[in-house]
């Protein structure tokens, strides 16, 4: 009899190790906030911002260059153009923008994982544009096609990221004309996430409209959104053909567009954070207007891209309360105008994943989250300025992303969270470790890193000190080991390889 009880341990024992150790690929649902947002700025300051910034629009006006049918439609929406600059009229960008949905669902190629953008919601999807990749074994280099699957692999088996994103780096091993073909099938192929199009040029956001309906079919994509794509803005005032091209494209498709003015305060806005929130609203309400004039309830986001700048060096800076408050500004500006907000990130100027760059990035994505943020683009794997994508910084950033996920949560008040039956059963003695309410709870009580090392002294020494760095190559190492390929339908998978045979060879020979 003992030997069975024994042997039954044992296999328990095996069992709860082959379940500790088995691979799972889990992805976290996009947060859905249950905490209150922080607000800096009072209903006058508000009004303030919101009064400059149409007079902004009216008597300064902004540029659409290179774009004459954007000038076309803004004079039948009522507005004065003189040469390329667009006047607009008070009230009419606000008026425009009320079309735009609230929230929107991009669709994913696996539905369980489609994302709400929009609302209480919070979507963190990660670094975006570095040509520069860093690891511990190559240190910093340009990045190519490869380190971008891995990359896309990464963000794939990371719990807490809900979303694919788009050019997490630069791909210089492939022709520019070219790589995003390579760079949205790797997106399509190596993950079942929501992802992002092309940006670079309309003819490449044409493309990825494309290959979606070739992955989702071309009625789906017709009467539903799968891209959400970044349109930056040229700060200040300034609105290119290259970006509207791609917004017109995107929008005339149902497509949801970003629109972000890139900022760095005291170069292309204000120092001053009242300054440079006025503008910003600016250049958002003219951006966002213009993609209701392309069409009607296109589904749009209002972007913040800010950081400071060092007076000394010119550089930008990161984590600073000044771009918290534009950041928490812009929250509460986007929330008036009852849309979608994008800002925040994974934000640092430090060229390696050092304490300098701790300091920045949980800054940055705590102001993200407490600002109402609906689209984290870079909550993960910046560094250096948006210069490089760093693996080790990819995986602790995606490790934090955790914490902000328990913390959204908020507060549960409820019997079980009163936990008035464990107070009364360990009374003014004893310990609550082996009391039936921790029993009942200790496996989600808490956040647990799959990163931060947390053994006693003794044991951090025998195992040679290691680092954080050191362990996130480590993280790096098993995500991409343990990496299973999600299932692509196969008549899908060879449609979308005979599409981009097609248009790489059609590229080649200049048509």
């Amino acid at each position: 009899m003992e030997v069975r009880t024994r042997s039954r341990r044992r296999g328990s024992g095996a069992a709860r190790r082959a379940e500790r150790t088995a691979v799972r690929i889990e992805t976290a649902k996009f947060i859905q906030r249950k905490i209150p947002n922080f607000e800096v700025l009072n209903d006058e300051a508000l009004e303030i911002i919101e009064t400059n910034a149409e007079t902004i629009l009216e008597e300064i006006g902004v540029n659409f260059v290179n774009n004459p049918s954007a000038l076309k439609k803004w004079r039948e929406a009522g507005a004065d153009t003189v040469g390329e600059r667009v006047h607009i009229p008070r009230g009419l960008a606000r008026e425009l923008c009320k079309s735009a949905p609230p929230t929107y669902t991009q669709h994913a190629r696996n539905p369980q994982k489609s994302v709400e953008v929009g609302g209480n919601n919070l979507v963190f999807s990660p670094v975006y544009g570095p040509p520069f990749v860093r690891d511990a074994v190559g240190g910093r280099r340009y990045a190519t096609l490869a380190d971008f699957r891995a990359f896309v692999k990464l963000g794939y088996m990371s719990k807490w990221l809900h979303h694919s994103g788009g050019t997490v780096c630069e791909p210089t091993d492939i022709p520019v004309n070219v790589r995003h073909l390579d760079m949205l099938y790797s997106h399509i192929s190596l993950s079942d996430k929501p992802f992002m199009g092309s940006v670079t040029e309309p003819l490449r956001a044409q493309d990825s409209v494309e290959m979606c309906e070739i992955l989702f079919g071309k009625k789906f994509v017709h009467d539903n959104t799968v891209l959400t794509s970044l349109i930056n803005v040229n700060s200040p005032l300034t609105f290119d053909d290259v970006m509207m091209g791609s917004l017109e494209v995107y929008s005339s498709h149902n497509q949801a567009c970003i629109l972000s003015p890139f900022i760095v305060g005291g170069a292309m806005a204000p120092v001053s954070v009242a300054g440079t929130l006025t503008q910003v609203l600016a250049e958002v309400l003219a951006g966002i207007s213009y993609s209701q004039l392309v069409r009607r309830g296109a589904p749009v986001i209002m972007g913040a891209f800010v950081s400071s700048i060092d007076m000394k060096s010119g550089a930008p800076t990161f984590g600073t309360p000044e771009a918290s408050q534009i950041t928490y500004g812009a929250g509460q500006l986007a929330r008036r105008l009852n849309l979608p907000y994008r800002s925040a990130g994974a934000f640092t100027g430090s060229k390696l994943p050092d304490a300098h760059a701790a300091y920045e990035t949980a800054n940055s994505l705590n102001m993200g989250l407490l600002s109402g943020v609906n689209f984290m683009l870079h909550s993960c794997g910046w560094l250096e300025g948006g210069l490089v994508s760093s693996f080790e910084k990819f995986v602790m950033d995606a490790d934090q992303l955790g914490a902000l996920h328990h913390f959204a949560q908020g507060v549960e008040i409820d019997v079980n969270a009163q936990a008035m039956d464990a107070i009364f059963e360990v009374g003014s003695t004893g310990h609550y470790l082996g009391c039936a309410h921790t029993q009942r709870n200790f496996k989600t009580a808490f956040w647990n890193s799959d990163l931060l090392d947390y053994k006693p002294f003794e044991t951090w020494m025998e195992e040679g000190s290691r680092d954080a760095q050191v362990f996130a190559t480590l993280r790096v190492e098993k995500l991409l080991n343990d990496y299973q390929q999600p299932t692509l339908d196969p008549g899908i998978d060879e449609a979308l390889k005979q599409f981009i045979s097609e248009k790489k060879e059609k590229i080649s020979h200049g048509d």
